[in-house]
C-alpha cells in the first residue's frame, strides 16, 4: 500500500509540474493584476454610489428639518385657540418626522463607517496591488533576461524577497535624517 501512495503522489507532481508549464505564468501573472484592477474598480464604484446615498440622505434630513420648522409655532396658536383636534395632528406629524429624523441619522452613521472601511480597504488594495505590478515587472524581467520564466514557486519566493520589513524602513529612515542633518 505504501509503494502504491508513492506512486500516486509521484504522479500528481510529476503531473502538477507540467500543468505549471502549459499554464504559461506569466498570463496567469498578469491575468491575476487585471482581476484585482476589475475588484478595485468594481470598489470604487461602490464608494461612488455609497457617497451618491450620503448626499441624498443629507438632502432628505434637511427637507425633514425644513418642513418641521413651523410646528411649534402652529402648536402653539392651536393651543392658544383651543383647537385641541388641530394640534394633535401637528403633534403626530412632529413625531412622525422624529421618529424619520432619528432613522435618518441611523442610516447617515452607518454609511460613513460603511464608507470609512470601503476607502480603507480601497488604499490597502490598491497598494498591494502596486506592490504586485512592482513584483511582476521584476520577474518577467529576469525571466527575459534569463529567457526562462520562472515557476510560480519562484514567483513566491521573489515575492518573499522583495517584501521590506518595518525594522528595515526605521533604520533606512534614521540613515536618510541623519545623512540630511550633517549637511
Amino acid at each position: 500500500m505504501a509503494l502504491i501512495n508513492r506512486i500516486s503522489r509521484l504522479f500528481k507532481a510529476d503531473f502538477n509540474a507540467v500543468l505549471d508549464r502549459i499554464e504559461e505564468p506569466e498570463q496567469l501573472l498578469r491575468q491575476a493584476i487585471r482581476d484585482m484592477e476589475d475588484d478595485l474598480a468594481q470598489s470604487q464604484r461602490r464608494i461612488v454610489a455609497c457617497t451618491q446615498e450620503q448626499e441624498n440622505l443629507r438632502d432628505r434630513r434637511q427637507e425633514v428639518l425644513d418642513s418641521t420648522a413651523g410646528f411649534d409655532t402652529q402648536l402653539d396658536l392651536c393651543f392658544e385657540s383651543g383647537k385641541d383636534d388641530l394640534a394633535k395632528g401637528i403633534v403626530r406629524r412632529k413625531l412622525e418626522a422624529e421618529r424619520l429624523l432619528q432613522r435618518l441619522d441611523g442610516r447617515l452613521t452607518a454609511n460613513a463607517r460603511f464608507l470609512e472601511r470601503q476607502r480603507k480597504l480601497l488604499e490597502e488594495n490598491r497598494a498591494t496591488l502596486d506592490g504586485l505590478r512592482q513584483k511582476a515587472e521584476l520577474i518577467v524581467a529576469d525571466a527575459r533576461a534569463d529567457g526562462t520564466f520562472p515557476g510560480t514557486d519562484d514567483v513566491g519566493r521573489a515575492g518573499q524577497e522583495l517584501r521590506i520589513g518595518e525594522d528595515e524602513v526605521e533604520v533606512a529612515f534614521l540613515r536618510e535624517q541623519a545623512a540630511r542633518s550633517r549637511s
